[in-house]
């Protein structure tokens, strides 16, 4: 099966490259850079793991991952401009290379592409089921914005948003995937909470790794120094001493890039427990993902998505 999977997953990066082409010199060269900076297509290859659960991967199945790839690579692009990052997977972003104007008309043209293709397509319900990500997304995006600003995060804001803003995607992923095999609203309701669980513990993964050592040994950090509100980072605030959270607070909004401060930080979430907290968060999430698959006949396919799964949070970066 795994054999087969790989096989669909090279065909459909094949068709896939022809929507990355364009009559426009200046914005074929951009979606050249594109596609040939992508990562390890996660959304797709959970797309054909789904489908395959309830049927034979077919033409819409590939309309459903190619969906996917373009509206979650436009986001990408949009996100660089936001969070103004000029790098992506250690290469420059779009950007950094040709300025934001430019960087957000390509993200416009690859949504467009991406709703085009499903309405040429006749793909209604897929397109639903993905416009839907994309505003939720955006949403997240804004109400994490919007609490950075006072660092007031509660944990169940923390979980509302990073729903929205990462698990959404990969709900719509699971969902299209098990639909375009499937036809069955009740499967697409049920995967999209498969892909919901699955997504919440892949951001609680991120939050976990921000803690690991750089090449040199010192913390990350990153996000801290983003001011970014993580599991463990708002666990320690809620447990910590009045004294220790004033303290806390304050590096975050004054000495946010300053070594000494982030690795205050990282101790006091160590010493809290604020690791462990996350730890068992993120496998809570991942067991109750794996419960719905078990109810599910004991197929190759299903053992393939398991295997899937278990890779989202056992990846070392």
């Amino acid at each position: 099966m795994k054999d087969f999977l790989d096989q669909k997953l090279k065909e459909f990066n094949q068709s896939f490259q022809k929507d990355f082409k364009s009559k426009i010199p200046l914005l074929d060269i951009i979606l050249n850079y594109v596609v040939k900076s992508k990562g390890k297509q996660m959304r797709p290859r959970f797309v054909m793991n789904s489908a395959a659960l309830f049927g034979n991967i077919n033409e819409q199945t590939f309309a459903a991952a190619s969906l996917i790839e373009l509206l979650h690579t436009a986001t990408l692009v949009h996100d660089d401009i936001v969070d103004d990052a000029n790098r992506r997977r250690g290469l420059f972003s779009v950007n950094a290379l040709w300025k934001n104007k430019i960087a957000v008309l390509v993200g416009d043209y690859l949504l467009s592409k991406g709703m085009i293709n499903a309405l040429e397509g006749k793909h209604f319900e897929l397109l639903l089921i993905v416009s839907n990500a994309v505003k939720a997304m955006s949403e997240g995006e804004l109400l994490q914005i919007e609490k950075a600003r006072k660092l007031d995060i509660e944990e169940g804001v923390y979980f509302e948003i990073i729903q929205n803003k990462t698990a959404s995607l990969l709900s719509a992923a699971c969902s299209a995937g098990a639909y375009s095999t499937s036809q069955d609203t009740k499967i697409k309701d049920m995967m999209w909470q498969f892909g919901n669980l699955v997504g919440i513990a892949f951001q609680i993964k991120d939050d976990l790794l921000d803690y690991g050592k750089n090449d040199i040994g010192k913390p990350l950090g990153i996000d801290i120094k983003e001011k970014k509100m993580t599991l463990p980072l708002i666990y320690t605030l809620k447990h910590c001493d009045s004294k220790t959270k004033k303290s806390i607070i304050y590096k975050i909004k004054n000495k946010n890039t300053e070594q000494a401060s982030i690795d205050f930080i990282i101790n006091e979430v160590q010493k809290s427990g604020g690791l462990e907290y996350a730890q068992k968060q993120m496998e809570s999430h991942i067991e109750q993902a794996l419960d719905i698959l078990k109810n599910l006949p004991e197929t190759e396919a299903r053992t393939e998505l398991q295997k899937l799964v278990m890779s989202t949070i056992n990846r070392k970066k």
